[in-house]
């Protein structure tokens, strides 16, 4: 359960669409004020200064970074692969849902300038990577999966494909000729080319042919 109130949730969510069109710089306490509606003593209050507000944000969607894996590695009616599809799923669906966090991130990474979100965003890849390499794991120990599989660079396809297609889709749009598509078709359009796409990558790197 969230523990900021709907004041504060309004602010955050405002903020979280500047920062994304503008970026942390380019965004002022009184653009996210004005964005809101609320007055500039309400932010100051509520969180105190500009880099405090982000790393409530941050804190707020916490769960974005947490992959739901415990629960699906221990299921022992899935296969491998049909876990790791699911994975892919869960990943596509996380970042169509909460595109402006998404880019926000990116920015994050890029620029490192807030010590506590680095750490955040720090912390989730390692254990969402760990869990990752147990299911690999798994699936070489029962022979559905090759040997020797590079887990980060796998994770970084996966990872790298959506987070090109979140940020470059108008043009995908343009290109595909899909402009007549309303915003919620193309949004479905991408989750299944998408999840289809990476599945066939990810079969064709994990899955033993012999």
């Amino acid at each position: 359960m969230s523990t900021y109130n709907d004041k504060q949730i309004q602010i955050l969510d405002a903020a979280e669409k500047l920062f994304a069109a503008k970026g942390f710089e380019g965004t002022s306490v009184r653009d996210i004020s004005e964005a809101a509606g609320v007055n500039l003593a309400m932010i100051s209050y509520y969180f105190g200064s500009k880099e405090k507000l982000m790393e409530a944000m941050f804190s707020y969607r916490g769960s974005f970074f947490k992959l739901q894996l415990e629960t699906m590695l221990s299921d022992k009616t899935l296969t491998p692969i049909q876990k790791m599809e699911s994975l892919i799923d869960q990943y596509i669906d996380k970042l169509l849902s909460h595109q402006c966090f998404h880019l926000v991130m990116v920015r994050e990474q890029m620029v490192n300038h807030n010590g506590f979100v680095a750490e955040q965003i720090h912390q989730s890849k390692k254990r969402n990577q760990g869990m990752i390499k147990d299911l690999i794991s798994e699936g070489q120990k029962s022979g559905h999966f090759k040997k020797n599989i590079d887990v980060p660079l796998l994770m970084m396809t996966l990872v790298g494909t959506v987070s090109q297609i979140v940020t470059t889709q108008h043009f995908y749009r343009e290109i595909n000729n899909l402009q007549a598509m309303t915003e919620a078709e193309f949004q479905e359009h991408m989750r299944k080319k998408l999840s289809a796409h990476l599945k066939g990558i990810f079969k064709a790197i994990l899955i033993n042919e012999n």
